[in-house]
Protein backbone atom coordinates (compact mmCIF):
# COMPACT_ATOMS: atom_id res chain seq x y z
CA UNK A 1 0.00 0.00 0.00
CA UNK A 2 1.28 3.43 -1.00
CA UNK A 3 1.44 5.85 1.95
CA UNK A 4 2.50 9.04 0.18
CA UNK A 5 0.90 12.46 0.72
CA UNK A 6 -1.15 13.94 3.53
CA UNK A 7 -2.77 11.47 5.94
CA UNK A 8 -5.49 13.11 8.00
CA UNK A 9 -5.84 11.92 11.63
CA UNK A 10 -9.59 12.02 12.20
CA UNK A 11 -11.11 13.36 15.42
CA UNK A 12 -13.98 11.48 17.05
CA UNK A 13 -17.15 13.57 17.60
CA UNK A 14 -19.26 13.28 20.74
CA UNK A 15 -22.59 14.71 21.82
CA UNK A 16 -22.44 17.22 24.71
CA UNK A 17 -23.40 14.42 27.11
CA UNK A 18 -20.43 12.33 25.95
CA UNK A 19 -22.23 9.88 23.65
CA UNK A 20 -20.60 8.95 20.35
CA UNK A 21 -21.90 11.12 17.50
CA UNK A 22 -21.71 8.90 14.42
CA UNK A 23 -23.74 11.30 12.27
CA UNK A 24 -21.16 14.08 12.63
CA UNK A 25 -18.37 11.56 12.12
CA UNK A 26 -19.87 10.57 8.78
CA UNK A 27 -20.31 14.22 7.78
CA UNK A 28 -16.67 14.97 8.61
CA UNK A 29 -15.36 11.99 6.63
CA UNK A 30 -17.49 12.93 3.63
CA UNK A 31 -16.19 16.50 3.79
CA UNK A 32 -12.55 15.40 4.19
CA UNK A 33 -13.02 13.07 1.21
CA UNK A 34 -13.47 16.18 -0.95
CA UNK A 35 -10.09 17.59 0.12
CA UNK A 36 -6.73 16.60 -1.44
CA UNK A 37 -5.74 14.35 1.50
CA UNK A 38 -4.45 10.93 0.43
CA UNK A 39 -5.61 9.00 3.47
CA UNK A 40 -7.79 9.20 6.56
CA UNK A 41 -6.63 7.67 9.83
CA UNK A 42 -9.50 6.61 12.09
CA UNK A 43 -8.87 6.26 15.84
CA UNK A 44 -5.29 7.39 15.71
CA UNK A 45 -4.07 9.21 18.80
CA UNK A 46 -6.03 12.25 17.56
CA UNK A 47 -9.26 10.24 17.73
CA UNK A 48 -9.21 9.65 21.51
CA UNK A 49 -9.16 5.86 20.98
CA UNK A 50 -8.65 4.97 24.63
CA UNK A 51 -11.87 6.81 25.48
CA UNK A 52 -14.01 4.39 23.44
CA UNK A 53 -15.48 1.04 24.37
CA UNK A 54 -14.93 -1.95 22.08
CA UNK A 55 -18.44 -1.55 20.69
CA UNK A 56 -17.90 2.17 20.08
CA UNK A 57 -14.62 1.32 18.35
CA UNK A 58 -16.43 -1.03 15.97
CA UNK A 59 -19.16 1.55 15.31
CA UNK A 60 -16.61 4.29 14.62
CA UNK A 61 -14.56 2.16 12.24
CA UNK A 62 -17.67 1.09 10.32
CA UNK A 63 -19.20 4.58 10.05
CA UNK A 64 -15.95 6.19 8.90
CA UNK A 65 -15.07 3.71 6.17
CA UNK A 66 -18.61 3.67 4.79
CA UNK A 67 -18.60 7.48 4.50
CA UNK A 68 -15.17 7.73 2.86
CA UNK A 69 -14.56 8.11 -0.86
CA UNK A 70 -13.21 4.85 -2.36
CA UNK A 71 -9.94 6.45 -3.46
CA UNK A 72 -8.95 7.52 0.05
CA UNK A 73 -6.58 5.14 1.83
CA UNK A 74 -8.17 4.17 5.16
CA UNK A 75 -6.03 3.44 8.21
CA UNK A 76 -7.58 2.00 11.39
CA UNK A 77 -6.12 2.65 14.82
CA UNK A 78 -6.35 -0.73 16.56
CA UNK A 79 -3.89 -0.60 19.44
CA UNK A 80 -4.67 -2.45 22.64
CA UNK A 81 -2.35 -3.58 25.40
CA UNK A 82 -2.45 -7.22 24.36
CA UNK A 83 -1.49 -8.75 21.04
CA UNK A 84 -4.67 -10.84 21.09
CA UNK A 85 -7.07 -7.87 21.35
CA UNK A 86 -5.11 -5.75 18.88
CA UNK A 87 -5.22 -8.53 16.29
CA UNK A 88 -8.94 -9.01 16.90
CA UNK A 89 -9.68 -5.35 16.11
CA UNK A 90 -7.31 -5.43 13.14
CA UNK A 91 -9.27 -8.37 11.75
CA UNK A 92 -12.51 -6.42 12.20
CA UNK A 93 -10.93 -3.53 10.28
CA UNK A 94 -10.00 -5.95 7.50
CA UNK A 95 -13.62 -7.14 7.29
CA UNK A 96 -14.67 -3.50 6.90
CA UNK A 97 -12.26 -3.06 3.96
CA UNK A 98 -9.62 -0.88 5.63
CA UNK A 99 -6.27 -0.78 3.85
CA UNK A 100 -3.89 -0.98 6.82
CA UNK A 101 -3.84 -0.59 10.59
CA UNK A 102 -2.01 1.83 12.85
CA UNK A 103 -0.33 0.17 15.83
CA UNK A 104 1.12 2.19 18.71
CA UNK A 105 3.10 0.84 21.67
CA UNK A 106 0.90 -0.61 24.44
CA UNK A 107 0.54 1.56 27.54
CA UNK A 108 2.60 -0.74 29.76
CA UNK A 109 5.57 -0.70 27.35
CA UNK A 110 5.63 2.91 26.17
CA UNK A 111 8.75 3.74 28.16
CA UNK A 112 10.61 0.56 27.12
CA UNK A 113 13.44 1.68 29.40
CA UNK A 114 14.99 -1.74 29.94
CA UNK A 115 16.35 -4.43 27.66
CA UNK A 116 13.50 -6.72 28.66
CA UNK A 117 10.82 -4.14 27.89
CA UNK A 118 12.45 -3.28 24.55
CA UNK A 119 12.37 -6.96 23.62
CA UNK A 120 8.73 -7.22 24.66
CA UNK A 121 7.84 -4.16 22.58
CA UNK A 122 9.64 -5.60 19.57
CA UNK A 123 7.76 -8.89 19.95
CA UNK A 124 4.47 -6.99 20.34
CA UNK A 125 4.83 -5.39 16.90
CA UNK A 126 6.21 -8.53 15.25
CA UNK A 127 3.44 -10.75 16.61
CA UNK A 128 0.73 -8.37 15.40
CA UNK A 129 2.33 -8.12 11.96
CA UNK A 130 2.51 -11.92 11.78
CA UNK A 131 -1.12 -12.50 12.77
CA UNK A 132 -3.23 -9.53 11.69
CA UNK A 133 -5.26 -9.68 8.49
CA UNK A 134 -3.96 -6.27 7.37
CA UNK A 135 -0.46 -4.82 7.01
CA UNK A 136 0.56 -2.43 9.77
CA UNK A 137 1.98 1.06 10.09
CA UNK A 138 3.94 1.79 13.25
CA UNK A 139 2.48 4.72 15.20
CA UNK A 140 5.22 6.61 16.98
CA UNK A 141 3.34 9.88 17.49
CA UNK A 142 3.00 9.56 21.27
CA UNK A 143 6.31 7.84 21.99
CA UNK A 144 9.35 7.94 19.73
CA UNK A 145 10.27 4.38 18.82
CA UNK A 146 14.00 3.57 19.13
CA UNK A 147 15.73 3.88 15.76
CA UNK A 148 17.35 0.44 15.93
CA UNK A 149 14.00 -1.16 16.73
CA UNK A 150 12.35 0.58 13.77
CA UNK A 151 15.15 -0.61 11.49
CA UNK A 152 14.63 -4.21 12.60
CA UNK A 153 10.85 -3.97 12.24
CA UNK A 154 11.16 -2.39 8.79
CA UNK A 155 12.44 -5.70 7.44
CA UNK A 156 9.14 -7.41 8.26
CA UNK A 157 7.21 -7.82 4.99
CA UNK A 158 3.89 -6.75 6.57
CA UNK A 159 5.16 -3.58 8.25
CA UNK A 160 4.74 -0.81 5.71
CA UNK A 161 6.11 2.22 7.46
CA UNK A 162 6.23 4.57 10.43
CA UNK A 163 4.43 7.70 11.57
CA UNK A 164 7.25 9.41 13.45
CA UNK A 165 6.44 11.82 16.26
CA UNK A 166 10.04 13.13 16.39
CA UNK A 167 10.86 13.47 12.69
CA UNK A 168 14.14 15.36 12.80
CA UNK A 169 16.11 15.51 9.58
CA UNK A 170 18.93 13.48 11.14
CA UNK A 171 16.61 10.76 12.43
CA UNK A 172 14.75 10.44 9.11
CA UNK A 173 17.99 10.38 7.12
CA UNK A 174 19.36 7.64 9.39
CA UNK A 175 16.23 5.54 8.99
CA UNK A 176 16.20 6.01 5.22
CA UNK A 177 19.85 5.02 4.90
CA UNK A 178 19.48 1.98 7.16
CA UNK A 179 16.38 0.72 5.32
CA UNK A 180 17.56 1.55 1.80
CA UNK A 181 17.71 -2.13 0.87
CA UNK A 182 13.99 -2.65 1.48
CA UNK A 183 12.08 -2.63 -1.81
CA UNK A 184 8.37 -3.44 -2.17
CA UNK A 185 6.03 -3.34 -5.13
CA UNK A 186 2.69 -1.56 -4.64
CA UNK A 187 -0.30 -1.06 -6.92
CA UNK A 188 -0.95 2.51 -8.04
CA UNK A 189 -3.04 4.40 -10.56
CA UNK A 190 -1.54 5.73 -13.83
CA UNK A 191 -0.78 8.99 -11.99
CA UNK A 192 0.90 7.10 -9.15
CA UNK A 193 -1.85 7.52 -6.55
CA UNK A 194 -2.68 4.65 -4.20
CA UNK A 195 -5.14 2.00 -5.30
CA UNK A 196 -7.32 1.02 -2.35
CA UNK A 197 -9.15 -2.22 -1.78
CA UNK A 198 -12.46 -0.37 -1.98
CA UNK A 199 -11.57 0.95 -5.43
CA UNK A 200 -10.94 -2.59 -6.61
CA UNK A 201 -14.16 -3.81 -5.02
CA UNK A 202 -16.07 -1.03 -6.77
CA UNK A 203 -14.57 -2.11 -10.08
CA UNK A 204 -15.65 -5.71 -9.50
CA UNK A 205 -19.16 -4.55 -8.57
CA UNK A 206 -19.34 -2.47 -11.74
CA UNK A 207 -18.80 -5.63 -13.78
CA UNK A 208 -21.92 -7.25 -12.29
CA UNK A 209 -25.17 -6.52 -14.11
CA UNK A 210 -28.55 -7.96 -13.29
CA UNK A 211 -30.55 -9.83 -15.91
CA UNK A 212 -33.57 -8.09 -14.41
CA UNK A 213 -32.10 -4.83 -15.66
CA UNK A 214 -31.75 -6.34 -19.12
CA UNK A 215 -34.76 -8.59 -19.58
CA UNK A 216 -37.03 -7.98 -16.61
CA UNK A 217 -36.05 -10.77 -14.22
CA UNK A 218 -33.77 -13.71 -13.50
CA UNK A 219 -30.54 -14.42 -11.62
CA UNK A 220 -27.46 -12.22 -11.53
CA UNK A 221 -25.24 -12.37 -14.60
CA UNK A 222 -21.53 -11.58 -14.72
CA UNK A 223 -20.77 -9.39 -17.72
CA UNK A 224 -17.22 -8.46 -18.61
CA UNK A 225 -16.99 -4.71 -19.08
CA UNK A 226 -15.68 -3.37 -22.36
CA UNK A 227 -12.84 -1.68 -20.49
CA UNK A 228 -11.71 -1.79 -16.85
CA UNK A 229 -13.08 0.93 -14.60
CA UNK A 230 -9.60 1.77 -13.33
CA UNK A 231 -6.20 1.13 -14.82
CA UNK A 232 -3.32 0.26 -12.55
CA UNK A 233 0.42 -0.04 -12.64
CA UNK A 234 3.06 -0.89 -10.06
CA UNK A 235 5.60 1.21 -8.21
CA UNK A 236 8.57 0.16 -6.11
CA UNK A 237 8.71 1.79 -2.68
CA UNK A 238 10.87 1.39 0.38
CA UNK A 239 10.05 1.60 4.06
CA UNK A 240 7.65 4.55 4.09
CA UNK A 241 8.04 7.26 6.74
CA UNK A 242 5.44 9.90 7.59
CA UNK A 243 6.02 12.99 9.70
CA UNK A 244 3.73 13.05 12.71
CA UNK A 245 4.39 16.68 13.61
CA UNK A 246 3.52 19.84 11.66
CA UNK A 247 6.41 21.98 12.91
CA UNK A 248 9.06 19.66 11.42
CA UNK A 249 7.03 18.35 8.48
CA UNK A 250 9.04 20.01 5.71
CA UNK A 251 12.40 19.04 7.23
CA UNK A 252 11.21 15.44 7.37
CA UNK A 253 10.06 15.53 3.74
CA UNK A 254 13.37 16.97 2.59
CA UNK A 255 15.20 14.23 4.54
CA UNK A 256 13.27 11.40 2.90
CA UNK A 257 9.79 11.15 4.43
CA UNK A 258 7.08 10.41 1.84
CA UNK A 259 4.23 12.25 3.55
CA UNK A 260 2.82 13.45 6.83
CA UNK A 261 0.11 12.72 9.38
CA UNK A 262 0.10 15.73 11.75
CA UNK A 263 -2.79 16.30 14.14
CA UNK A 264 -3.17 19.86 12.86
CA UNK A 265 -4.34 18.58 9.47
CA UNK A 266 -7.76 17.73 10.95
CA UNK A 267 -8.63 21.42 11.34
CA UNK A 268 -6.66 22.82 8.38
CA UNK A 269 -6.29 20.10 5.74
CA UNK A 270 -5.91 22.43 2.76
CA UNK A 271 -3.25 24.63 4.37
CA UNK A 272 -1.32 21.57 5.54
CA UNK A 273 -1.56 19.91 2.15
CA UNK A 274 -0.11 22.98 0.44
CA UNK A 275 3.25 22.33 2.12
CA UNK A 276 3.37 18.81 0.69
CA UNK A 277 2.14 19.97 -2.73
CA UNK A 278 4.91 22.59 -2.98
CA UNK A 279 7.50 20.05 -1.86
CA UNK A 280 6.31 17.52 -4.46
CA UNK A 281 6.55 20.22 -7.13
CA UNK A 282 10.17 20.83 -6.15
CA UNK A 283 9.47 24.41 -5.07
CA UNK A 284 11.35 24.55 -1.79
CA UNK A 285 10.91 28.30 -1.31
CA UNK A 286 7.13 28.02 -1.61
CA UNK A 287 7.10 24.96 0.66
CA UNK A 288 9.04 26.90 3.30
CA UNK A 289 6.63 29.82 2.97
CA UNK A 290 3.61 27.53 3.36
CA UNK A 291 5.24 25.78 6.33
CA UNK A 292 5.97 29.09 8.04
CA UNK A 293 2.29 30.04 7.79
CA UNK A 294 1.38 26.98 9.83
CA UNK A 295 4.05 27.13 12.52
CA UNK A 296 2.53 29.31 15.23
CA UNK A 297 -0.96 27.84 14.97
CA UNK A 298 0.25 24.25 14.75
CA UNK A 299 2.56 24.54 17.75
CA UNK A 300 -0.16 26.10 19.89
CA UNK A 301 -2.94 23.70 18.96
CA UNK A 302 -0.97 20.52 18.38
CA UNK A 303 1.80 20.74 20.96
CA UNK A 304 0.63 23.07 23.74
CA UNK A 305 -3.02 22.02 24.11
CA UNK A 306 -3.74 18.94 22.01
CA UNK A 307 -6.88 17.28 20.71
CA UNK A 308 -9.30 19.66 22.48
CA UNK A 309 -7.76 22.59 20.58
CA UNK A 310 -7.76 20.64 17.31
CA UNK A 311 -11.48 19.99 17.78
CA UNK A 312 -12.18 23.68 18.39
CA UNK A 313 -10.17 24.47 15.27
CA UNK A 314 -12.37 22.03 13.34
CA UNK A 315 -15.44 23.94 14.52
CA UNK A 316 -13.92 27.19 13.25
CA UNK A 317 -13.02 25.73 9.85
CA UNK A 318 -16.28 24.09 8.83
CA UNK A 319 -15.84 20.61 10.32
CA UNK A 320 -17.48 19.30 13.46
CA UNK A 321 -15.10 19.19 16.40
CA UNK A 322 -17.23 19.46 19.48
CA UNK A 323 -16.08 18.62 22.96
CA UNK A 324 -13.49 16.04 23.93
CA UNK A 325 -14.52 13.26 26.28
CA UNK A 326 -13.85 13.73 29.96
CA UNK A 327 -11.37 13.95 31.60
CA UNK A 328 -10.10 16.07 28.68
CA UNK A 329 -11.34 19.64 28.91
CA UNK A 330 -12.26 22.06 26.11
CA UNK A 331 -10.17 25.21 25.60
CA UNK A 332 -10.99 28.07 27.96
CA UNK A 333 -11.85 31.62 26.94
CA UNK A 334 -8.29 32.86 26.47
CA UNK A 335 -7.26 29.78 24.56
CA UNK A 336 -10.30 30.02 22.30
CA UNK A 337 -9.50 33.63 21.48
CA UNK A 338 -5.90 32.74 20.72
CA UNK A 339 -6.91 29.83 18.49
CA UNK A 340 -9.33 32.06 16.57
CA UNK A 341 -6.53 34.57 15.95
CA UNK A 342 -4.04 31.92 14.86
CA UNK A 343 -6.45 30.29 12.42
CA UNK A 344 -7.68 33.50 10.79
CA UNK A 345 -5.41 33.11 7.79
CA UNK A 346 -5.79 29.34 7.56
CA UNK A 347 -9.48 28.95 6.71
CA UNK A 348 -10.47 26.10 4.44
Amino acid sequence: MLLEGLHLPLTTPFYPDGRLNLHKLEQNVAAYSKTPVSAIAVLSRNGEPTMLSDEETRQTLRAAVEAAAPEKVMLAGVSRDSVRETVAIADQAAALAYDAVLVAPPSLLQAADSARQSKELLIYFQAIADRAALPIVLDGTAVALPVEMVIELAAHPRILGLVDGQPTAERIAHLKQATAGIKREVTVTPVFAAVTGRMQTSQEAASMLSVKTLVGGGPALTVLPAAPTIKTRTKVVGFQILSGKTSSMLDALLAGAVGAMPAFAACAPQATYEVIAAWKDGDRALAEEKQERLQSAARYLEEEIGVAAIKFGCDLNGYFGGLPRLPLLPPGGEDRTQIELLLQGLRN
